[in-house]
């Protein structure tokens, strides 16, 4: 039952954050450039403030991975960052503690992930009793 109510919760966050940006593209001129920006500035100011973490701890993965969850890694790393390093961790802290993912979204947006097969991997599937 404890996984179910987690489950809920994160869809339940996941999901409103994902009807509100769609709403804004729906409803308003602006671009989803602008507002996966604004996503991300909402987490640091969010974090800044300290409610995000509160946030993050109840409704777990759906708080965490929208871009919501990406600018507060940036901000989190940046305050532990300048606690350690100073003003110099101000440059350094965000790239640091959100290395990991920026390195998987670069890795994965490569096109070997994403392009259509081709050649004998095409004629492969086009052979495959469950290809339609």
């Amino acid at each position: 039952m404890e996984i179910l109510t987690a489950c809920l919760k994160s869809f339940a966050v996941g999901g409103a954050l994902c009807a509100l940006g769609q709403l804004l593209i729906d409803r308003t001129r602006l671009t989803p450039a602008r507002i996966l920006t604004a996503y991300v500035v909402a987490g640091v100011l969010l974090g800044a403030v300290g409610l995000y973490e509160p946030l993050a701890e109840w409704a777990g993965a759906g708080a965490c991975v929208p871009l919501t969850g990406f600018g507060n890694t940036l901000a989190r790393g940046v305050r532990e960052a300048v606690e350690e390093k100073g003003v110099l961790g101000a440059f350094t802290g965000g790239i640091t503690a959100s290395a990991a993912g920026i390195a998987a979204a670069v890795f994965l947006s490569r096109p070997a992930f994403g392009r259509l097969p081709r050649g004998a991997r095409l004629a492969r599937i086009e052979r495959s009793p469950n290809y339609r």
